[in-house]
């Protein structure tokens, strides 16, 4: 089992021990919430194994649901990652790939973005992030971009549309810092950066965002991630045409060069 895996299995078994002492204490989520200074929807999703327990809750929850130290002992042995539970299995993942393909149509992929664009992301998550939740996330995000420095050196290309970068997350000027970051990653021999026009009349990538990914095992792998969830694409036929849309994407985009000179000129205009 990867540590991915264990840190969200120990979250999904202390969520069900969890909800079992409280169900069994006839307790609502939102009763237990207002014993802790919890809400509702953050009892249901550390039972879902979605977060990790803070605060007293543990405590708490032991004496408010009888639980006679299971809870206790259950909480010591939580191994917790900064990575929401769904993107585990992908980060450890990314941060084994010998390549790595990105398109992307609403922000900058985490692997570029710079502390303040990376906050700013944060900041504005729906629902709300706690701050040591924004920070803890923050950490993580910029620790992945490891992975772009590694030896050996892993082939890794991205597909930017062209709105992506005008859009002032953060105010403008994190975004000149977060393009002028962007540049200086495409300087480097293992980083291809592409920018897709938004006056291109044809567009293989409507279907939204992807990540292509070949492990270090030679697996091809596709991950798909949604709003608060991911799931990955590994069997052909659909893993074969993600990889052709994705080609078909680059054909599209301009070059490399022609992507620089869009970038820098954004950048100057800020």
């Amino acid at each position: 089992m990867h540590a991915g895996e264990q840190s969200s299995s120990n979250l999904e078994m202390f969520g069900s021990l969890l909800r079992f002492f409280r169900e069994r204490a006839g307790m609502t989520q939102e009763g237990l919430g207002g014993c802790a200074g919890y809400s509702k929807s953050q009892i249901a999703m550390v039972e879902r194994g979605e977060r990790p327990p803070k605060g007293k809750l543990v405590e708490i929850a032991d004496e408010a649901l009888g639980a006679q130290g299971a809870l206790l002992a259950a909480g010591r042995t939580l191994r917790t990652s900064r990575f929401p539970s769904w993107f585990e299995d992908y980060a450890e993942l990314e941060a084994r790939a010998t390549a790595i393909y990105m398109y992307a149509n609403h922000l900058i992929p985490g692997l570029l973005q710079t502390e303040a664009y990376g906050r700013a992301t944060f900041d504005v998550h729906c629902p709300p992030l706690e701050d040591d939740e924004i920070e803890g996330r923050l950490a993580a995000r910029l620790d992945r971009q490891r992975v772009l420095h590694r030896k050996p050196a892993p082939v890794v290309g991205f597909v930017l549309e062209e709105h992506v970068l005008r859009r002032p997350l953060g105010g403008e000027q994190a975004l000149k810092e977060q393009l002028r970051q962007i540049l200086d990653a495409g300087r480097r021999r293992n980083i291809e950066i592409q920018v897709m026009p938004t006056n291109r009349q044809i567009h293989a990538g409507l279907d939204g965002p992807m990540i292509l990914l070949e492990t270090h095992e030679h697996r091809q792998v596709t991950y798909v991630e949604g709003p608060s969830n991911g799931y990955f694409i590994s069997e052909h036929p659909d893993l074969g045409n993600t990889f052709a849309r994705y080609g078909i994407l680059r054909a599209q985009a301009l070059n490399p060069e022609e992507s620089a000179k869009l970038i820098d000129e954004v950048a100057g205009q800020l």
